[in-house]
């Protein structure tokens, strides 16, 4: 009886699985494989399977947004917009779908535009960490230094380990000539992610500015060898060389 009992219990999680797929729909199956490609960057065929998720249920919000994260990926900016309207018209109380839009809006530069969405996002969920990062772009962008510090200041609030929240901050403290802050700020980014190539290129400008040669050639250096960027890698050559 007991061995009974432990095979039951064994089989159990599988028989779950199984049932579980049984009883996805058949665009949520598709949706399921188009998130998997666009994970692995394949996205030919995300798009393919979040058109054919979007072709058997066309209220799918979440197909539309992944579709337009797949666009945005390709440099389609255009395409994007489109699919995250969609999103947000079918789902407008997705604070994710709004701060995707806002992304593909700040890389076009339509800063107000995109802090008009990430204002949204925030005010759908307050702890939203990654939208006051972005807002805080957004009003780095537009000079408005002073309240951009503040946003990725809320940002790291939220989530202390945003590596990416750290740098921006340093990169408004350096602006406004403050580098012994923003090399805190680089040193606590790269700290948290040590392959965040533009934190050492940043810490090397502020280095570079605070006189220190040899700490700044270091960090590009740094920056050089780690980065997969190649006009980040350029700028930190260029400025290496005029050291």
């Amino acid at each position: 009886m007991k061995i009974i009992k432990l095979l039951l219990l064994a089989v159990s999680p599988a028989l779950l699985l199984i049932i579980a797929a049984a009883c996805t729909s058949p665009a949520q199956q598709h949706l399921n494989k188009g998130d998997e490609y666009y994970k692995q960057g394949q996205y030919g065929e995300a798009i393919e399977e979040y058109g054919a998720a979007i072709a058997l249920d066309p209220q799918l919000a979440a197909a539309y947004d992944g579709r337009g994260l797949t666009y945005q990926a390709q440099g389609e900016s255009d395409e994007a917009i489109v699919d995250f309207d969609k999103a947000i018209e079918l789902s407008p109380s997705s604070a994710e779908f709004y701060y995707n839009r806002g992304n593909v809006y700040l890389k076009m530069g339509r800063l107000q535009t995109a802090e008009a969405d990430y204002d949204k996002a925030i005010a759908l969920d307050p702890g939203f960490g990654l939208a006051y990062n972005g807002r805080g772009l957004s009003y780095s962008g537009q000079r408005q230094y002073d309240k951009a510090i503040i946003d990725f200041s809320k940002a790291i609030e939220l989530d202390p380990n945003l590596a990416v929240a750290y740098d921006n901050r340093g990169l408004m403290y350096r602006d406004k000539g403050e580098y012994d802050t923003s090399i805190a700020d680089f040193d606590k980014a790269i700290e948290l992610d040590p392959t965040l190539a533009k934190a050492y290129f940043n810490r090397g400008f502020a280095y570079n500015r605070k006189g220190d040669k040899d700490q700044a050639r270091a960090d590009l250096e740094k920056c050089i060898e780690i980065s997969t960027d190649p006009s980040l890698t350029k700028a930190a050559q260029d400025l290496k060389e005029r050291l």
